[in-house]
């Protein structure tokens, strides 16, 4: 049997979101900016696919914007708000625990334009503290970012209610928030949550690689960062690729179309989950359990005394896939700024691995994964002990 449970690092794509992207590679083939037919044909798609995201977000068709992913929306997302507004101010906050491609380019902006960030801190299940972010907002704070769900543990942030702080402590601060892990699997309208910029990536809902959008509200002012013939409202240039965009809009559309049923049936496969690997001497489960703080997809555990790298490896001759930590950077080994956020202990750091679940992954996938832990974990302390 086979369990693929590495669907934070990236999901099978759907054979519906396959198909329409070979009739635009093979058929409908021509460039959207094109005045003649081909051209036109193509600029259709990109037309069904923003107003597809942007009926399922409840937002403007203008504000869609397409991009090849997560990391390029929250790049466009903090460098083109942050330069356009510095103005402003030259304060901006955010977490430990955010994606790299948020950390990172959070250093280039303080490196390169002398921006100020503050980190807020988190609780032990890795929820930011909302005070702390109340008494950080200043009137110079240009930006905020939080994410969504984090993509180690799966702890839902408290999105709408950072938003209300943020605009009530100061309606000019930008509220961007990363979705990437969110999107498609748990409710999220930009409008009600106060958020101005939302980065989404195709890959993570069964669309293809190469592939995403970022949320611009209409009003937020921001700079593009990649430059030429002006495509996607001039933010974002470059000729679209319209068939991972024509794929992705597919993959939205059916994703979208049941997900607090979806949610629902991945709550039931991770509490099957947590019951059965909890009970395995020396396991600990990080992040929250319970479903308003909880994202019902990710799973992250810590194995005393055996590495996560060897538990990986082990696991994968018995094809039973996850990440050591998190896959969404290199394959280079690092330590966890969530982990260490989070307070776990130093031991445990390099011994921990996620599973995450899409709408396709089975109660027997389930089972059969615990089932290789409860006879892999054993094996491996006692090989490692001699």
């Amino acid at each position: 049997m086979e369990a693929y449970l590495d669907n934070s690092a990236t999901t099978r794509c759907l054979p519906s979101a396959a198909d329409r992207m070979h009739k635009v590679l093979t058929e409908d083939y021509g460039n959207p900016s094109s005045m003649h037919l081909k051209g036109v044909e193509a600029e259709q798609y990109l037309k069904e696919a923003r107003q597809t995201i942007a009926k399922s977000l409840k937002v403007e068709e203008k504000e869609i914007i397409f991009t090849s992913g997560g990391s390029e929306s929250n790049n466009h997302a903090l460098i083109g708000s942050a330069v356009a507004n510095r103005r402003m101010g030259m304060h901006i906050i955010s977490t430990p625990i955010e994606h790299p491609s948020v950390l990172n380019t959070l250093k280039f902006l303080e490196q390169w334009f002398d921006f100020e960030v503050t980190f807020l801190p988190v609780d032990q299940y890795g929820v930011v503290d909302l005070k702390a972010l109340a008494s950080e907002i200043r009137p110079d704070t240009v930006l905020v970012s939080i994410m969504h769900v984090n993509n180690e543990i799966g702890t839902i942030e408290p999105i709408a209610e950072a938003g209300s702080i943020i605009k009530t402590k100061n309606p000019g601060t930008i509220f961007h928030v990363d979705a990437v892990q969110s999107y498609g699997k748990i409710p999220i309208y930009p409008s009600r949550m106060h958020i101005d910029l939302l980065s989404v990536s195709g890959h993570k809902i069964h669309g293809p690689k190469g592939s995403g959008f970022l949320y611009k509200k209409d009003k937020i002012k921001a700079v593009p960062i990649i430059f030429g013939g002006g495509q996607e409202f001039g933010y974002r240039s470059g000729t679209e690729n319209v068939p991972a965009i024509a794929g992705m809009g597919v993959a939205v559309s059916e994703i979208t179309k049941e997900i607090e049923e979806n949610a629902k049936s991945l709550y039931d496969l991770k509490k099957q989950f947590v019951e059965e690997v909890s009970a395995i001497d020396g396991v600990t489960i990080n992040g929250p359990r319970d479903e308003k703080s909880g994202a019902p997809h990710i799973v992250s555990i810590s194995v005393e005394d055996v590495k996560a790298e060897v538990l990986l490896h082990a696991l994968e001759e018995k094809k039973v896939y996850c990440s050591a930590g998190s896959a969404c950077s290199s394959n280079k080994p690092a330590v966890s700024n969530t982990l260490k956020a989070i307070g776990l202990s130093n031991r445990l750091l390099d011994s921990t691995v996620r599973f995450s679940f899409s709408v396709h992954t089975t109660k027997e996938e389930i089972h059969y994964a615990a089932d290789c832990l409860k006879e892999t974990i054993p094996t491996l302390r006692k090989y490692l002990k001699h």
